[in-house]
């Protein structure tokens, strides 16, 4: 037999194997590796569950925050409580490399005054300014990790949004091929 992708995966991931290993002995016939890895159905791989395992993280993280206007993390990282590794910085504009990455390059472009700006949902005409060279931090960022010709940008709105940290930021996402539809 071939050695396939999906094989080397399941062969790498032995707890799932020994999982999927009882539950065909269960038939009461002894199956081989080889054999489980032709009759069963593709399971996810290591990296699937574990962004399954981050995403349920995030969703509660998100339905236990609250939006109080009090100060959050991230006044602490713009204040250098708090170390960050920057990667770009302006007079009004923060970008850092974010410490749970969805993808090779992930990095969060923030206000250094959030100025009311919790949520994308509160913004106002007042706020344009600031909406534009977040925008434009977000492309800076991108020319920076050299994802210019492909790169996402997600800003994640409230508790359905899956927002977690009250002060409105972007998640500039890229290294990797995106896919659609995103969540």
């Amino acid at each position: 037999m071939a050695v396939t992708s999906s094989s080397m995966m399941l062969l790498r991931n032995l707890p799932t194997v020994g999982r999927i290993a009882q539950s065909v002995r269960a038939n009461s016939r002894i199956f081989s590796a080889g054999e489980i890895i032709r009759v069963l159905p593709r399971i996810a791989s290591p990296r699937s569950i574990s962004s399954t395992r981050a995403a349920h993280n995030e969703e509660a993280a998100a339905k236990a925050a609250s939006d109080t206007g009090a100060p959050t993390i991230f006044d602490k990282i713009i204040a250098k409580e708090i170390p960050s590794d920057i990667v770009y910085e302006d007079e009004n504009v923060l970008a850092f490399r974010d410490i749970n990455p969805q993808a090779p390059v992930h990095v969060l472009v923030i206000p250094k005054l959030r100025d009311g700006l919790t949520t994308l949902g509160k913004a106002e005409p007042r706020h344009i300014e600031v909406l534009g060279q977040l925008l434009h931090a977000s492309k800076i960022v991108a020319e920076k990790e050299g994802i210019v010709d492909g790169f996402r940008v997600v800003i994640n709105n409230g508790a359905e949004g899956c927002q977690s940290v009250y002060h409105l930021h972007l998640h500039v996402l890229g290294g990797r091929q995106m896919k659609w539809p995103p969540g």
